[in-house]
């Protein structure tokens, strides 16, 4: 090292796409370069937002690559307020979405009754199964009564059923008694998800 050099800290670049060797940079809400040396640094708003029907956009644009799709879904998290995140290890960004981020576009069936498993796969790949720990729910309409059916995929996100997987499903429902309420829902690994009230149903005389 030569003698007389500006003792100045020079503040870490951006590493190069082979790695680089340096510690790598990113910019803050401000403007100005954070290092990212302790956890994921705040990169604010994104500008991009998934649509209700699992089709995420960049500053309005589509995009189009499901390869891409499918990696920034990898990333993402949903925080305890209901906020959706991309994040790394080096950053994290705030997203926009209109209802749930996935869509489940496929359902696979097997077995019968209690024994039956249901299987869904998502707009991005993710494949699963209707169980306890990931629990098919139906919302209703306040106006219109309308049912929009969901199941956790992981970590608190969910994926909207698409319309055509929802009447397969149905399709497989049968009413069971639960609660004085007679119920129409289906069997999956054995747990029974309520889709909602049978249509003949009638409360229970004492």
């Amino acid at each position: 090292m030569k003698q007389g050099r500006d003792s100045r800290v020079e503040r870490p670049r951006p590493a190069t796409p082979e790695g680089g060797g340096r510690k790598a940079s990113y910019p803050s809400e401000s403007g100005h370069n954070v290092a990212n040396a302790k956890g994921p640094v705040l990169c604010g708003d994104l500008q991009m937002r998934i649509d209700r029907d699992g089709h995420w956009y960049y500053h309005g644009s589509p995009i189009g690559r499901k390869e891409l799709v499918r990696l920034f879904s990898r990333v993402l998290r949903r925080d305890e307020a209901g906020e959706y995140w991309l994040m790394t290890p080096a950053e994290k960004g705030r997203i926009a979405v209109e209802d749930v981020p996935f869509l489940a576009v496929e359902l696979m069936a097997s077995g019968s009754g209690r024994d039956q498993v249901l299987r869904l796969r998502t707009n991005v790949d993710d494949m699963v199964t209707v169980e306890a720990a990931h629990p098919l729910r139906v919302a209703h309409d306040l106006v219109t009564g309308e049912p929009s059916p969901y199941v956790l995929v992981r970590d608190g996100l969910e994926a909207r059923l698409a319309r055509s997987v929802y009447y397969e499903v149905v399709s497989l429902g049968v009413e069971r008694r639960v609660s004085r309420e007679t119920l129409f829902g289906v069997w999956s690994s054995g747990t029974f998800f309520p889709l909602g009230k049978a249509e003949d149903d009638e409360p229970e005389r004492r």
